[in-house]
């Protein structure tokens, strides 16, 4: 059920506009200026107890004064009035209200007295706030332009189906325009600014079930309320309406992220990308592909699992062409050739095709019958996933030769797309309004096609356990967190600790061993020298005791060593390194690298929100460059990549348990040959203190 303050948010009766201007122009007069221009139906009530009429309409004193309790209040005053104009709604008994002001920024004493201000408003009413900052709400088919944003003055607005939720209150007026230059229109258009009540996932939640939305366009500046935002993902997903998403930069949270490469790795943008993906939302990283790929993710299901989709590309301009599978490459597509059977079926036609992946028709004449031909083949063939048609300049000139085919098999059982070579705005308006993804460049092209793949059916995991408030994380020595790594699974090299008074006069371990210093505080043992390598025998052991002990006590005065750890030496055929944290956003990530001391350069990894699967994690084990060297490349010694993705999925429900895990690195685990498994041989793990 659509709660009620859905229809009041996006489909108001009646709205009243509090600090609503005189002056033509102003930010506080556009509202009620567009309202009126755009001949919306329903009730305006302008409120300011400074004038007796705005814009020539009559003013009026107060909320309390209206002869109605209006459906939607717009705040346009500054921030301590809005404070009492939402006291006054909230009173009143108003569904929702809009808070354009800004001033509210935790950052600062005032902003934090005044936000403090609204949750008690808030706590105490069934009031709904969208704000602040936020720039308002359109509804494109009711033409209710509530807003402040300036492109709203034009007199198109271009009613469609696409749903479009924006933290950014000017990314409205940009996708306003674009969508507008494209032919694309929209359902309703909300900027959800600070998101102190309202957030954008729960907005988004409701208009699922909205019959006038058929798809949604995200412009997100953060992942705060991460948790509406999967929901809102899960359920569009069962709905078969699909999201795209731009996001904005990194993470404060990420750039702070201490010592570890887990937080170098698995901070910033790239857990927002695994986040959303896992949502079966196609995350782009082009502007202009967030509305332009829009009908290509309707035709695409969601997969369980990621792909590189194989993509066909079809040109009848040979540098088009070329441009659109170099972008392809550079995103990870995987650029497919014609099977046998299809280069068979092309040369019936009188097209050859030659060992790249571009299929050039220029040779072969650009007639319409020709095209449409070769466009039946290739969505027909199954060794196609995507195919991009490209065509060039006719598009411009005579679009019902090169686009028309195009339109004639979008239909067919390979989604078609198009990179339109020239500026063709005819040709692009006749592609999209047939339901046709048609782009620009070649570079949102690539973009929307391979987001569109690398979506992942949304599922409903095990809920992670909860980090305890106002207390901070403390590691474990190395010895307990191999404890509790093999509580959830993971094997970790035989090891023992002694007490230096202690030392046995042989090897506790099976030798050859490493002997290091075992201390919590200690993140980086070597730099202190508490590492002696190839210890074979007791006497090797008690020299190496004895250096760690100096070399500490050198190095870092008043660190006492009184015990070391004892470990087998092993050896693989690769290493590996797996890690786990709590983003402030999204909860419980896991990532597998590339192991050792380059992890950070190379930044060849993969991440996803915790906990996975062993079939999502031999997944993300796939994602992994260098790992390919141990999975038959070149008969080269395999690894057992099976194992390791046993581990990932272990180590990846650490945030399921107690005592409640914040990180853990395991750095390197070493991949031993195919069937043998892999061997963790250095991990820290960080805990929450239990309550006592």
């Amino acid at each position: 059920m659509v709660p009620g303050f859905y229809r009041a948010l996006t489909d108001p009766r009646s709205v009243a506009i509090v600090g609503a201007s005189n002056t033509p122009g102003k930010t506080t007069s556009r509202p009620l200026g567009y309202l009126r221009a755009h001949a919306w139906d329903g009730e305006i009530y302008p409120v300011n107890p400074s004038r007796e009429t705005v814009l020539g309409e009559r003013a009026w004193q107060s909320l309390s004064a209206l002869p109605t309790v209006p459906d939607h209040v717009l705040v346009l005053t500054a921030a301590d009035a809005a404070v009492e104009a939402v006291r006054e709604c909230a009173a009143l008994g108003v569904p929702i209200a809009t808070l354009i002001a800004d001033g509210f920024l935790p950052s600062d004493s005032e902003g934090r007295r005044r936000r403090a201000e609204l949750k008690e408003i808030l706590a105490g009413s069934s009031l709904r706030l969208l704000g602040p900052s936020s720039l308002g709400i359109a509804n494109l088919h009711r033409r209710m332009p509530l807003t402040g944003n300036a492109a709203f003055a034009d007199d198109t607005l271009p009613s469609g189906d696409i749903f479009v939720a924006s933290q950014s209150g000017s990314a409205l007026g940009a996708l306003l325009s674009r969508g507008a230059e494209m032919g694309l229109g929209f359902a309703s258009m909300v900027s959800t600014g600070n998101e102190l009540d309202l957030s954008l996932g729960e907005i988004c939640r409701c208009a699922v079930d909205d019959p006038q939305v058929a798809g949604f366009a995200l412009f997100l500046e953060n992942l705060t309320h991460a948790e509406d935002l999967a929901e809102f993902a899960r359920l569009a997903a069962e709905r078969g309406k699909p999201v795209a998403a731009y996001k904005l930069g990194r993470s404060d949270a990420g750039a702070q992220l201490a010592v570890s490469h887990t937080g170098a790795l698995a901070g910033d943008d790239v857990v927002a990308d695994a986040f959303l993906t896992s949502l079966g939302i196609a995350r782009v990283t082009t502007f202009e592909a967030l509305l332009e790929v829009q009908h290509l993710a309707r035709r695409v299901p969601v997969s369980h699992m990621p792909s590189r989709p194989r993509v066909g590309v079809v040109s009848t301009t040979g540098g088009g062409g070329a441009m659109v599978v170099d972008a392809l490459a550079d995103r990870g597509a995987t650029l497919a050739v014609p099977s046998t059977e299809t280069a068979r079926r092309l040369a019936d036609l009188g097209v050859h095709v030659g060992a790249g992946a571009l299929i050039d028709l220029t040779l072969a004449g650009t007639r319409y019958a020709t095209i449409k031909a070769v466009l039946e083949v290739l969505t027909d063939a199954p060794e196609f996933d995507a195919v991009v048609a490209v065509p060039g300049s006719s598009a411009r000139f005579t679009p019902e030769v090169s686009v028309a085919p195009i339109i004639e098999c979008a239909d067919r059982g390979t989604p078609l797309v198009a990179f339109v070579v020239p500026a063709a705005p005819d040709a692009l308006a006749m592609l999209r309004a047939k339901g046709v993804s048609a782009f620009r460049t070649p570079e949102s092209c690539a973009d929307a096609v391979v987001a569109v793949f690398k979506r992942r059916a949304p599922v409903r995991g095990e809920v992670a356990v909860v980090p305890p408030t106002g207390v901070a994380p403390v590691p474990l020595d190395e010895n307990d967190s191999y404890t509790l790594l093999e509580e959830v699974g993971v094997e970790c090299a035989a090891r023992t600790v002694v007490r230096l008074e202690d030392l046995p006069a042989e090897l506790p371990v099976p030798g050859p061993a490493v002997v290091k210093l075992i201390d919590s505080s200690v993140q980086h043992k070597s730099e202190l020298g508490g590492v002696v390598l190839d210890v074979m025998d007791g006497p090797a052991l008690a020299e190496a005791a004895a250096r760690i002990r100096d070399a500490v006590a050198e190095r870092r005065p008043g660190l006492t060593v009184d015990r070391v750890l004892v470990q087998q030496m092993v050896s693989g055929v690769a290493e590996a390194l797996i890690g786990f944290r709590r983003d402030p956003d999204v909860g419980p990530v896991v990532m597998v690298a590339a192991g050792g001391v380059l992890t950070e350069l190379y930044r060849d990894r993969s991440v996803r929100p915790a906990p996975v699967d062993p079939a999502e994690a031999r997944a993300m084990v796939r994602e992994v460059v260098a790992f390919r060297a141990i999975d038959g490349y070149r008969n080269l010694p395999r690894g057992d990549l099976d194992a390791l993705a046993r581990a990932v999925s272990a180590v990846s429900r650490l945030g399921l348990r107690e005592p409640v895990v914040a990180e853990a690195e395991l750095n390197p685990v070493l991949v031993r040959a195919d069937g043998d498994g892999v061997v963790a041989v250095d991990a820290v793990v960080s805990v929450y203190p239990e309550a006592q």
